[in-house]
């Protein structure tokens, strides 16, 4: 029977055995040694041999990755290093040693040998770690071994943690402005990334990425995680970037419902012209600013407000709508020179529509304003200017 009794702490608990295709499982393993009697016992050593393997009976395949440390504890509260050492080569065993070769052990004391990144075997089941204390009732009593077993649970691995968080540095950028996506994860997991450009691999390691071209519209990235584990583990998480003045390279566009815009500019040049949307109906400037010029075949209006009326050619004869009535100018709209109306018949009438004039290669023929009968006839000489 050991004068000392021991407890085995792990963290994380329980172990998670590796698997295949994963990081490897890593703990840390606690042997506690306490001194739950009335009297004080002398120790010399305690050793701890791990069991070594891949099997289900074992704590780790790699003993030399462990790393040992040791620390004494007093009831007072008092602490100090204890020295811990592997054993000889094949052993697989750690020996921590008292100061001096034999040190008291009172009551309610405590030593703490901490073995450090274990890397856990990869079946699941129980392991047993063996303890031999070299301990005395007395200072100068004859030392001799007590054995003792602790043991420790290896669980199945539970499933990868899924990645978290996949956002970018900014949900709404300008048309061209780069972006970083980022998220959170595990190293076990493959990361590619879906965009309309296609898909791009993310190096290993890296929690962050950037296209190659920065978005100038709207565009969803997909973050797709896929483990390299039998069963295969896959993820898929999304993130949108908005960008305040998106670019459509559209072949055609076709609405429902309509569109909604204060203003459309086109891009025929830096400064092309714009209609504006205002609340009495459309406004057509051009590159600068200022008024613009409509082009169209053929305007069929209700009703039109102008200044004055042109020909296509800026020499043509114009139309202008003074207070008083309608004034036709030729030789462009700079010159107001007085032009001609060219009409087939004429009607001069009074407020009663009191007769018709109508103009021939003969002259002027008079009409009666009733029935349009025959009472007159004027015949001048038509100048050919």
């Amino acid at each position: 029977m050991t004068m000392l009794t021991y407890t085995l702490i792990t963290d994380p608990a329980p172990l998670e055995a590796s698997a295949p295709g994963r990081s490897p499982s890593t703990a840390t393993v606690y042997l506690v040694a306490t001194n739950t009697g009335q009297q004080t016992a002398y120790w010399s050593s305690i050793k701890v041999e791990v069991p070594v393997g891949s099997g289900a009976g074992d704590l780790t395949s790699d003993f030399n990755k462990i790393n040992p440390t040791g620390e004494y504890g007093t009831r007072s509260g008092t602490r100090s290093p204890v020295n811990v050492r592997p054993g000889p080569q094949g052993s697989n065993l750690f020996e921590a040693t008292a100061s001096g070769g034999r040190a008291a052990f009172a009551p309610g004391d405590h030593l703490v040998l901490t073995l450090g990144n274990v890397v856990v075997a990869p079946a699941t089941g129980l392991a047993v770690l063996k303890v031999t204390e070299k301990t005395s009732r007395t200072k100068t009593g004859q030392l001799s071994n007590s054995f003792a077993a602790v043991a420790l649970v290896k669980t199945a691995p539970k499933e990868i943690p899924a990645p978290r968080n996949f956002r970018p540095n900014d949900t709404m950028v300008n048309a061209g402005t780069n972006i970083v996506l980022s998220w959170e994860g595990s190293d076990d997991f493959d990361y590619t990334i879906l965009s309309p450009a296609g898909q791009a691999v993310v190096t290993r390691g890296a929690y962050s990425w950037s296209p190659a071209d920065a978005p100038v519209r709207a565009t969803t990235y997909i973050l797709v995680a896929t483990s390299r584990t039998t069963p295969l583990q896959q993820h898929f998480l999304t993130t949108t970037v908005q960008v305040r003045n998106p670019v459509l390279n559209l072949d055609t566009l076709t609405v429902s419902t309509g569109i909604f815009t204060p203003w459309v500019q086109g891009t025929a040049s830096v400064a092309g012209g714009r209609i504006t949307f205002t609340g009495e109906g459309v406004a057509v400037s051009n590159g600068a600013g200022g008024q613009g010029t409509m082009t169209a075949d053929r305007a069929d209006v209700n009703g039109v407000n102008t200044r004055w009326v042109q020909g296509r050619s800026t020499d043509d004869g114009w139309i202008s709508f003074p207070h008083f009535g309608i004034q036709v100018s030729r030789g462009g709209t700079n010159i107001a020179q007085q032009g001609v109306v060219y009409t087939e018949n004429v009607y001069a009438t009074d407020r009663d529509d009191s007769g018709c004039i109508n103009l021939h290669s003969q002259g002027i023929t008079v009409y009666s304003p009733s029935g349009r009968n025959r009472i007159g006839s004027v015949t001048a000489h038509i100048d050919a200017q």
